[in-house]
């Protein structure tokens, strides 16, 4: 029954309690043996120099078997030590027998169950002995005999008792100890996944703000340059759109940094978010931009607009990029337990097999999985691309 560091402390504030229970015998049967005048003055004497030596055996050896509770060799020695002592004393005062109140109870201190009761049985026939070779008549001992087989079979029925109860208590607590580092260890785990999904987040809506942001506002700026020579006018037309859209990325980035919901949807319900992102594509590239919402239902959750909006950001940078697309097509619809956003453009498409989505569409596919959505991009050369997202309500 090794001790454990889960349970050292406890342990060893109770041990404190047999400290003193054990001292409190020991001189309570001291005091019996030195105020008992059956027995001659130099064998209480004896008796008395006996019992100091037990307690000196005790403190200096058996008590630190029994508080780190050690069960080897060692506990056998410390119980042939106390034989030793209180085979004599018993001897030169009957009065010292009643060390059995503190002597069997360490048998099971030092020892497994088996050897223990061993133990106990061989202490407690000791005055039973000594009481046969001294009375004349054997009938004398039949009384104590019977005394000691009760005193053996109560005493061992507690010991093993108290040993598979600590044992429990000590496996108990040894389970409690590894819970504790398998929870520890599952929230150091957790903490290390939202570390990497906040990263993945963070790395997605500086992705589809910031990037994009500053993508345009390089277009808009190159178009002025070149129409800054031969069309004043529309050159200066481009840098108004290119500061607009600067000043809405910077209203992003402070978004951002302040971990707050995206600008667009500040105060808005999605719908009106992508109607003005569609007017704004519109007014950027010229392209005609509709969008349009359809069918009823329950407003979706923040992370769920986010993610649609963003969805809808990274469908209309690939159509300015690749697309040459003559119109686009924003729908966003409610379902029963569901809400659904497409994308379509009318531009040149492409074979989905033959080509990678990039960041853009690999990162959005993340973040939609992320809130239980699937993504589904649909094209073919000269048919066009529709990217269709559908999540549920959150």
């Amino acid at each position: 029954m090794r001790q454990t560091d889960a349970t050292a402390e406890v342990w060893s504030a109770r041990f404190r309690l047999w400290d003193g229970y054990f001292a409190l015998a020991a001189t309570g049967v001291a005091v019996a043996v030195a105020a008992d005048g059956f027995w001659s003055p130099a064998a209480r004497a004896g008796c008395l120099g006996l019992i100091l030596a037990l307690a000196g055996w005790y403190l200096g050896f058996g008590r630190r078997l029994m508080r780190d509770s050690v069960e080897d060799r060692r506990g056998y020695l410390y119980l042939a030590g106390v034989l030793l002592l209180y085979v004599p004393a018993v001897l030169l005062d009957g009065t010292a027998s009643f060390l059995l109140f503190v002597l069997c109870p360490q048998a099971f201190m030092v020892l497994p169950a088996v050897p223990a009761v061993g133990g106990v049985l061989l202490l407690n026939s000791v005055h039973v002995i000594v009481l046969a070779v001294r009375v004349p008549d054997l009938s004398d001992v039949a009384a104590p005999a019977l005394i000691a087989l009760l005193t053996v079979f109560v005493v061992c029925v507690v010991g093993v008792w108290s040993q598979r109860t600590v044992t429990e208590s000590v496996q108990r607590a040894e389970l409690i100890a590894r819970l504790e580092r398998t929870r520890a260890e599952l929230a150091e785990a957790s903490h290390r996944a939202g570390i990497a999904t906040e990263r993945q987040r963070l790395a997605a809506d500086i992705h589809d703000t910031v990037a994009q942001g500053l993508s345009s506002v390089v277009m808009l700026i190159q178009a002025a340059e070149a129409d800054l020579d031969r069309d004043a006018t529309q050159a200066r037309r481009h840098l108004d759109l290119a500061r607009q859209t600067a000043r809405e990325n910077l209203l992003d980035v402070r978004t951002l940094v302040a971990a707050l919901t995206p600008a667009q949807l500040d105060g808005s319900p999605l719908p009106q978010a992508l109607h003005r992102l569609a007017e704004r594509f519109t007014r950027e590239t010229g392209v005609p931009t509709n969008s349009a919402a359809a069918g009823t239902g329950p407003a979706p959750g923040t992370a769920t607009e986010v993610v649609l909006l963003r969805a809808a950001q990274e469908a209309l940078t690939n159509v300015r990029r690749h697309a040459d697309a003559s119109a686009v097509a924003l729908l966003l619809r409610h379902h029963d337990d569901r809400i659904t956003l497409e994308v379509a453009d009318d531009g040149v498409g492409f074979e989905p097999g033959d080509r990678t989505d990039g960041y853009g569409l690999t990162g959005l596919r993340a973040r939609v999985e992320q809130v239980h959505g699937t993504l589904v991009v649909r094209s073919a050369p000269g048919e066009g691309t529709t990217i269709r997202v559908e999540v549920p309500y959150a």
